[in-house]
């Protein structure tokens, strides 16, 4: 499952881990993403869609 919103391309974000010491080392954030069935064209599809696209209503969940 590749980490990407269906609706908006959220992806993963990269950084670092940064020690006490400062020593550095590489670490990603994933989205939260959920499967959901969501209404597409008047149709009922399955699609990893991020937690805020959720809440903030640009997709509209199929009863």
């Amino acid at each position: 499952m590749a980490k990407v919103c269906e609706v908006c391309k959220k992806g993963t974000m990269s950084g670092n881990i940064v020690s006490h010491s400062h020593h550095n080392t590489k670490r990603s954030w994933a989205p939260n993403l959920q499967k959901i069935r969501v209404l597409m064209d008047g149709k009922v599809v399955r699609k990893y869609v991020c937690t805020r696209c959720i809440r903030s209503g640009k997709v509209q969940k199929a009863l």
